[in-house]
């Protein structure tokens, strides 16, 4: 099944696999919309982890053969993880960049006044939105934090260590294993500019980080 927020459903057809594809397309909906429709915990049960990442990350370095991310995952403990991101200017977040002297990392010094707590977002229990990967049953709580009219998902990553206990020992990095955010420009450019608003924002909704479910199931 793949899921088309850009319109272009019909330039896969080159891929023989296509056309035994369940095509779905939605304009000027991402990942989030879809995920809580079509992602639902009872339909995933099966699957152990579910990677929910942006379509703009390259992935040369990262080895899915063999489940080498999977290995690390369970080798640490992790509930939510994600690659390191290859150090670039305009990097975000500390904690998320890749680091060579380790395997995994779960705590960052970000800059001056950005933690009141060391064991808090964005110093720890913190991944991005861009490239997330949830075990089985920290899904099936963020799946129900997740808005029905969810489209970018901003706040979400501050927000997903309540579906995890001892967050900051639960949620990390994985330094072995790491992407590239290529910042490509997508839903960004679709909608219209309106009363002094650029198109992207069009599609922002307001994040509810706080009245969030601490565990569900």
């Amino acid at each position: 099944m793949l899921f088309h927020y850009d319109g272009r459903a019909s330039e896969w057809e080159e891929f023989e696999w296509s056309k035994r594809a369940i095509h779905v397309s939605i304009r000027k909906q991402t990942k989030w919309w879809y995920a809580k429709r079509f992602l639902h915990p009872e339909i995933v049960a099966p699957y152990e982890y579910i990677f929910i990442w942006d379509e703009d990350l390259g992935v040369e370095h990262f080895v899915i053969r063999k489940s080498m991310y999977l290995a690390v995952v369970k080798k640490h403990g992790l509930e939510i993880s994600q690659p390191g991101l290859e150090p670039y200017e305009g990097l975000t977040w500390e904690m998320t960049k890749k680091r060579d002297d380790t395997e995994v990392h779960k705590h960052a010094e970000e800059r001056n006044g950005w933690c009141s707590d060391p064991n808090l977002p964005p110093c720890a229990a913190f991944v991005e939105i861009m490239a997330p990967v949830f075990s089985r049953k920290a899904w099936r709580c963020v799946w129900h934090m997740i808005q029905n009219d969810l489209i970018h998902g901003w706040g979400l990553d501050f927000a997903v260590r309540k579906c995890v206990q001892n967050a900051h020992e639960k949620i990390g990095v994985i330094d072995a294993q790491w992407i590239v955010h290529q910042g490509v420009p997508s839903l960004g450019n679709q909608g219209r500019p309106e009363e002094g608003k650029q198109p992207w924002e069009g599609g922002k909704v307001q994040e509810r980080v706080d009245d969030v479910p601490r565990q569900i199931g």
